[in-house]
Formats: structure tokens, C-alpha cells, sequence
């Protein structure tokens, strides 16, 4: 029977893996080896990797690619991509190839402000509180002028500070809701930094506040934290033409963008399809979060909350055919992205990628990858609504299979040949391979 282990974080890596091997992977087949064949041979190129998390055993890969081609306001970007899922890249690629030819991609930000709050219970007058805070309130940014210096002078800083009653949620609960400009960075670290003296704040100048009584002096801070929810942190990524150019398939323009566009508001309407098809959105946008060193389980809960800011989960893009006969698709989302510090300043690799994007600034990269996820979206509706989308991805999805079983580079020639004319299903590989081997 495993026991639990004492004192694991201060293990030397071998230790770890040792100890790993030993309680969990005794008959997993060349567990070290295969540990130690996704280290780097760069020594210090390993340790830089080793240290970016805790308790490091090893490297986990995940495919980095390009998706070339793409015209963002009249300038041309070809997208690193870090993604382990099939077709993804591809589908990129083939949207960007087809507007590249009808305008290219426009985006614009339409906001940048994010959001942090301490929250805190308060039991007595609500009046009293808030006279409190109006004569207080200066202090709130008098008290953060050192952590807030450097910031000011790129141009962001602290822009405003809220006191919100809750009570009407949750009894006592009250909350300083602020809203802060960070420039090119994502700027955790400081409004996090920033939310914690407030909180300090609140508390030192309530205890010596007269009109408080006793019991209104115990104001009890209950935690400081930003949020990942910045719908006022806002970006825009369009496509039009005429709906004469779009023809694909057995459908013409006007046919096409008519279906195109019912499959967009389907996804307003109907939750289900929603969730698979903003899914389908963050194919594009999670891959180059990653491929840029930032975060993507933020812009994930924060995309996710503004699908549903009207109290039903919907579509984040959509598409309609104006009187003229244009037809119009376009995103809008929520993103606080960084260009300066953590990883984009660390991983190598994340350097590269922001160099192929040409270094660009937090409010470029909101427009990219805003435009990532616009052109995930529009090949994904082009498939569904004419080809169906597993023609496509599964093609794609073949090498995976043919890897799975150890296909030859002649075999995987042989099938690749075999299935341009073929449907591909997980058994017609596996039979097409026996027939091949003839087993």
C-alpha cells in the first residue's frame, strides 16, 4: 500500500522520480527513460524549465506550428500555434489563405480596463461606511504611490476604486471593486499587490475612524484577488465581402452565408451547440495564449463568463448579410494579455514566437488573438455547414492513428494514398493496415 510521502518538494529531481517509480509506475514499462528522454540536453536550458513550476520531473511536449498568411489591418503575421489537437492549425491557415484575398482581417480594442476587489464583511451602519470611504478614498491611492510608480509612468496605474454593497447576496458582504490600467503587461502581480495594501488601508483607517462603534471598527477583509472576468478588457476582430465570394462546395454565396449565418444563431440560442461551438474558438485563441507564454485558464474562465453575461451561455461571434449584400462575421472578447514579464520574458521559445509576431504590444496581441479565434470559428461553420466537419478533421486525425500503430513511412504513403479517395474511421486505418501487413 503507497504511503503519503513527507518533505517531496525537497527531493533532488532524481529523488522524485525515484520515489514516483517506485509507488506508482513499478510496472509501467521504461518509465525512466521515457521521463528522461524529454529533457533537454542544455543543462542550463533544463534548469531554466525545471524552475518554472514545482516539483519538475520532466518536459511534456506539446506541437508548436504556424499558421501563415494572416492580414491584420493591412499587415501581414503568420500565428504561432501551441496545440495538440489535429486540424486546428490547418483550419487556421485555410481561413487566413481565404481572406487574405477579400481585405484581410480587421480588429480594433475597444477597452482595457481590468479589475480586482477586496472583499470584506462590514456589520453596522451602510451610511457610516460610506461617508467613511468618500473621506478615505485618497488615501487608497496615497498608500499604493511606491507600488504604483513604475506603472504610472508607462501610463497605467489605478483608475478607479468602487465601495459595492452586497448585502442584498450575502448578509455583511461588501466589496472595493477597482479598476486598473497595466499597459503591456498582464499585470497580476500588480493589481494583486495593490488590492493587499488596500486592504490594509481599509482596515488601519476604519479602526481609527470616530464615527465607527466598536463593532464597526472590526471590518474583516476576507480576501484580495484580481478578477479574470474583464468584459470592459475588450477586443474586436471582423471579416466582410460580398456574399457573392462565398461560394464553397455545392453552395453559392447567397446560400451559403444565409446557412452560415443560421448556424450562428443557433449557437445564441441553443447552449448546447454554444459550448462546442465557442470550443471551437478557443482551438484558436488557447493556442497562441500558450504559444505567447500567457494564461490561458484566465482567458478561458473570463471568455466563458462573458458568453454568459446575460444570464444565458452564447455564441461569441456573429454574422449577418446587411442590405447591401455584405455579409459581416465578427468576435468580440475579453482578453488581459501580457507582452512584458513572466514567461515572455523566460521560455526561449515564447521569445520566438513574439519576435515571428513582430514584439508586439498587449493591445496588438489582443487583436490577433481575438483574429485567431475568428478564423477557428469561420472554418469550423464553413465545414459544418456544407462538408460536415469530420471529412476534414478526421484526414488530419490519420497520422495520429497510423502512429498509434506503428505504420512504416512506406504504410503511412500507402494509406495517405488510400484514403484521398476514402472516408476515414479509426477501423477502415486499422483494416487498410492488416490488409497492408497482410495479417
Amino acid at each position: 500500500m503507497t504511503k503519503p510521502v513527507n518533505g517531496f518538494s525537497k527531493f533532488t529531481k532524481e529523488e522524485k522520480i525515484n520515489w514516483l517509480i517506485t509507488n506508482y509506475l513499478q510496472d509501467f514499462p521504461n518509465a525512466s527513460k521515457i521521463l528522461r528522454q524529454y529533457w533537454n540536453d542544455d543543462k542550463e536550458l533544463q534548469e531554466l524549465h525545471d524552475e518554472f513550476i514545482e516539483n519538475t520531473i520532466t518536459n511534456y511536449y506539446l506541437p508548436l506550428g504556424i499558421a501563415p498568411n494572416f492580414l491584420i489591418d493591412d499587415t501581414l503575421y503568420a500565428i504561432p500555434m501551441a496545440i495538440e489537437e489535429s486540424s486546428v492549425v490547418a483550419a487556421a491557415s485555410n481561413a487566413a489563405k481565404f481572406w487574405l484575398k477579400r481585405g484581410g482581417f480587421k480588429a480594433e480594442v475597444i477597452s482595457t480596463e481590468k479589475v480586482g476587489q477586496v472583499h470584506f464583511m462590514y456589520q453596522g451602519n451602510k451610511e457610516k461606511l460610506k461617508t467613511f470611504f468618500k473621506i478615505h478614498k485618497k488615501h487608497f491611492f496615497d498608500d499604493t504611490e511606491a507600488l504604483t510608480k513604475n506603472m504610472r509612468k508607462r501610463g497605467g496605474g489605478i483608475t478607479h476604486i468602487e465601495l459595492v454593497d452586497k448585502t442584498e447576496a450575502l448578509a455583511n458582504y461588501f466589496q472595493l471593486h477597482c479598476t486598473f490600467e497595466t499597459k503591456d503587461a498582464m499585470g497580476a502581480n500588480f493589481i494583486n499587490s495593490c488590492l493587499e495594501q488596500f486592504s490594509k488601508t481599509l482596515v488601519e483607517n476604519a479602526q481609527h475612524y470616530s464615527d465607527f462603534s466598536s463593532k464597526e471598527k472590526q471590518i474583516e477583509v476576507v480576501m484580495s484577488i484580481l478578477s479574470n472576468y474583464v468584459p470592459n478588457c475588450l477586443v474586436r476582430a471582423s471579416v466582410s465581402c460580398p456574399v457573392s465570394e462565398l461560394n464553397f462546395k455545392d453552395y453559392k454565396g447567397k446560400e451559403f452565408a444565409e446557412k452560415f449565418c443560421q448556424a450562428v444563431n443557433i449557437a445564441q440560442v441553443e447552449p448546447y451547440r454554444a459550448v462546442t461551438h465557442n470550443k471551437g474558438i478557443m482551438n484558436g485563441v488557447d493556442a497562441v495564449i500558450l504559444a505567447t507564454g500567457n494564461d490561458f485558464r484566465a482567458v478561458e474562465a473570463g471568455v466563458h463568463a462573458y458568453a454568459a453575461k446575460d444570464g444565458q451561455y452564447r455564441s461569441l461571434t456573429d454574422a449577418e448579410i446587411d442590405e447591401d449584400g455584405i455579409f459581416h462575421f465578427w468576435i468580440d472578447l475579453p482578453l488581459a494579455l501580457g507582452t512584458v514579464g513572466g514567461l515572455t520574458s523566460l521560455h526561449p521559445l515564447v521569445k520566438m514566437a513574439m519576435h515571428v509576431l513582430k514584439n508586439p504590444s498587449a493591445n496588438e496581441l489582443m487583436k490577433i488573438v481575438a483574429v485567431a479565434g475568428l478564423a477557428q470559428n469561420f472554418a469550423a461553420l464553413k465545414s459544418l455547414t456544407t462538408t460536415g466537419i469530420q471529412e476534414g478533421h478526421m484526414k488530419m486525425h490519420l497520422m495520429n492513428i497510423m502512429n498509434q500503430f506503428d505504420a512504416t513511412s512506406i504504410e503511412k504513403d500507402q494509406l495517405i494514398q488510400y484514403f484521398t479517395k476514402h472516408n476515414v474511421s479509426h477501423n477502415t486505418v486499422v483494416e487498410q493496415l492488416k490488409q497492408l501487413r497482410g495479417e
